[in-house]
């Protein structure tokens, strides 16, 4: 059984010390810089480093049996909200089986994050409009096949989340999805799209459950980073678009309509009172984690896309590809 790992350093003389270490415990191959690893390529520069999954997607495309299909805009439709009327599909394990190669997909390509956690919705029942939405995130793939998810080298360090909710919107529970994306300087970190687990009376509740599982998330990446010995010294900001949501994050008093997400609140709040974080209101044309609660208007969606660091390989590195 063989094991891939990758391994980094703060100098290079120390990552040569761990990699003799570990030559000394356990028979293994040094592949040298990394350039391939779990399907996804990886092009480096002196400034940046950009993350590729291209050959991944092309197999996709070809297990669909969609070679030089037409591309499509965007992943999802504008108010597409699927359900579950319609015919059976007439081959399930082949849409599970696309389904789940798309999840992997999204370790790269967060813009597809929504759509295909639309579609992973109706794996026990996959029905013939849930297979028309998966095509067309595929199509979606054909003409975008260059994209991927760039890094930059930065030396602002601050931690940055945007959290979104769509109320209510699905048809068939009325449960709200929830969206996140995290940036540690100007490189996307962490990002999510998930339906939540009960249905919220309010928008206000259901922005707020967002704001949570967001602070959750950031609360985790700032212990890691000071497992790293790189803590953080500022308050960790999560812009959210609902005036309400954020009201409530620093609010004190306890009313009786939200005492049924109390958790949530004193969760958070007690964040805010430490300083650890400040939830901000932010408009909704600058709130990029709406690319993952919804389908998007194709100007929009490529300026979110851009703005999450997805884009075409930069053209100094593509030469040498």
């Amino acid at each position: 059984m063989y094991t891939a790992l990758t391994l980094t350093a703060s100098s290079t003389a120390f990552l040569h010390r761990v990699i003799t270490s570990l030559h000394q415990e356990f028979s293994m191959t040094d592949l040298g810089p990394l350039n391939y690893f779990l399907g996804i390529s990886v092009t480096r520069t002196s400034s940046s480093m950009f993350l590729s999954q291209k050959q991944y997607a092309t197999e996709i495309i070809e297990r669909a049996d969609m070679v030089g299909c037409n591309s499509s805009r965007t992943p999802i439709e504008i108010g597409t909200k699927l359900t579950t009327a319609g015919p059976p599909v007439k081959d399930p394990t082949l849409y599970r089986s696309l389904a789940g190669a798309l999840q992997y997909l999204t370790f790269t390509r967060p813009d597809i994050s929504y759509a295909v956690q639309q579609i992973c919705l109706f794996m026990h029942d996959p029905r013939e409009p849930h297979m028309a939405a998966l095509r067309r995130i595929i199509r979606y793939i054909q003409g975008t096949l260059d994209l991927g998810l760039q890094l930059f080298s930065s030396s602002t360090c601050s931690l940055v989340a945007y959290s979104d909710a769509d109320w209510a919107g699905c048809p068939s529970t009325r449960r709200s999805t929830s969206g996140y994306c995290v940036f540690l300087g100007n490189n996307l970190l962490s990002w999510s799209s998930k339906r939540q687990h009960t249905p919220s009376r309010c928008s206000a509740e259901a922005e707020y459950r967002g704001v949570a599982n967001a602070v959750a998330e950031t609360c985790w990446i700032r212990n890691l980073l000071r497992e790293l010995h790189c803590p953080l010294s500022s308050a960790t900001l999560v812009y959210c678009d609902n005036v309400s949501a954020v009201y409530m994050s620093g609010n004190p008093v306890q009313h009786q309509r939200t005492k049924h997400i109390e958790i949530d609140i004193h969760f958070v709040r007690d964040l805010v009172l430490k300083g650890h974080v400040r939830v901000l209101h932010v408009p909704s044309r600058y709130q990029f984690a709406d690319i993952f609660t919804k389908g998007l208007p194709t100007a929009l969606f490529d300026e979110f896309r851009s703005s999450l660091s997805v884009r075409p390989a930069p053209a100094t590195t593509a030469e040498g590809c």
